[in-house]
């Protein structure tokens, strides 16, 4: 078996102190304000296929206190699986809904999200994070959100989320104070999607306020 060197992988942060805390500022800005996209500044090169945005994201948010699912594109690379235990000293689980971050290469790749952690009333933070790729994601369409952290409503195109998405939204919603929050990794931005931000199709909404 390889050890588990500096040699054998591709650098982490440059600046690991002030890199983390860019990035987990923007995340927490991510989550705090929904549908808006913030900035990753760190100059991150991870091995191939995870993207740069999703490996800071990683870097930052896990310990070898979380336990990490990959799916089946980037667990294919045993240089990316490699490359996230030894930055962070997380475990790789074989089973998404023992993870407590999941990570997904694209929008198509990730999981459903009722077989993910929930966690409990006692302790609903025990549940899953899953951070989409969304490198090259198309929109699935015209969205309109609303919850904490939105005046009003907001608009989005929901780029980076998968295709039947809304379905299971409105169940991971009705979990509240449980459910899955969602870290949506662009090229060199953040997008956040916590649990208590309501999605609804524009048309939809549409159709709702011309029967009010």
């Amino acid at each position: 078996m390889r050890t588990l060197t500096s040699q054998n992988h591709t650098p982490g942060f440059a600046n690991p102190v002030h890199d983390a805390q860019q990035v987990f500022r923007a995340v927490l800005e991510a989550l705090a304000r929904p549908g808006t996209r913030h900035s990753i500044e760190a100059n991150l090169n991870p091995p191939e296929p995870l993207g740069a945005s999703t490996g800071a994201v990683i870097l930052t948010l896990c310990d070898e206190q979380t336990p990490i699912w990959l799916d089946p594109t980037l667990r294919a690379s045993s240089a990316v699986g490699g490359w996230i235990a030894f930055h962070t000293g997380a475990r790789i689980v074989e089973n998404a809904g023992e993870a407590l971050f999941v990570i997904a290469s694209s929008p198509k790749a990730a999981p459903t999200l009722a077989d993910l952690m929930q966690g409990t009333d006692e302790e609903p933070h025990r549940s899953a994070t899953l951070i989409i790729d969304a490198q090259g994601s198309r929109s699935i369409g015209n969205l309109v959100a609303s919850g904490p952290g939105i005046s009003g409503t907001i608009g989005w195109d929901g780029v980076g989320l998968p295709i039947g998405f809304l379905p299971q939204w409105r169940e991971n919603g009705m979990l509240f104070p449980c459910g899955v929050d969602i870290v949506l990794a662009a090229e060199t931005t953040v997008q956040g999607l916590p649990r208590t931000t309501a999605l609804v199709s524009a048309d939809q909404q549409s159709h709702q306020q011309r029967s009010a």
